[in-house]
């Protein structure tokens, strides 16, 4: 795969940022607001990763199309809140993320990010962290059709010059493993995020991982050195 450059896409919410605090308490008052019975955090982190009307049919498979987007357009309006009116803080980012991303940067790999956030959602959190300039391509749910399908991978895949075999999909969440699976390209799974280790293995991951830093290394034994 030298011809192609060497492609590295992450997810966003629960692999590059830790968002659960702000996604649970936005999910919690939307249903809230509903009347509805209150969810399990657990229920709610087990979603993160898909689109968000997908996210919310998942947790209500009972309800009809339109409610969940209806409750998809009060959960934006609920987030706005507090992000922008309340002023919630941004998200964390995990250990290692920023040092990682610029050492991988350096050494030529093409970035790129699949998230089912929003593209103003995301840019957010680049603009945030100050990391927008790391990534040459940003793929998000309101571009796509939600994950797992492997639109925002194979996108990417043209935005980069890359291929299949030369792209690494970095998640955790099974959604971001199977996305890579049905994407032909290779899928690493990290444990700090939303999905236990187990479930991203069956979904398909090569690997998982435990820190940002063991990236690099597996990088260039899966998808090869980009320079």
């Amino acid at each position: 795969m030298a011809e192609h450059n060497k492609l590295i896409i992450f997810d966003c919410d629960g692999t590059l940022v830790d968002s659960q605090h702000m996604i649970v308490t936005t999910m919690h008052e939307t249903f809230a607001k509903r009347g509805l019975a209150a969810l399990e955090d657990n229920a709610v982190r087990r979603i993160v990763g898909l689109s968000l009307v997908e996210a919310i049919a998942y947790l209500l498979p009972n309800e009809a199309p339109e409610v969940h987007t209806e409750m998809a357009e009060e959960y934006k309006a609920i987030f706005y809140r507090l992000r922008v009116e309340e002023k919630a803080g941004p998200d964390p980012l995990y250990p290692g993320t920023r040092e990682v991303l610029e050492a991988l940067n350096a050494d030529g790999y093409i970035l790129g990010v699949a998230t089912g956030n929003s593209m103003r959602g995301l840019k957010r959190v680049l603009e945030e962290h100050d990391l927008g300039h790391l990534f040459v391509t940003l793929q998000t749910a309101d571009l796509h059709p939600s994950k797992p399908h492997p639109s925002m991978i194979q996108t990417a895949i043209v935005e980069a010059g890359s291929h299949e075999g030369a792209t690494l999909m970095i998640g955790d969440t099974t959604f971001d493993m199977m996305m890579a699976r049905n994407a032909k390209a290779h899928g690493l799974g990290v444990d700090w995020g939303y999905h236990a280790r187990a479930d991203l293995e069956g979904a398909g991951a090569g690997q998982v991982i435990s820190s940002f830093h063991d990236i690099p290394g597996i990088a260039e034994a899966t998808i090869g050195k980009a320079a």
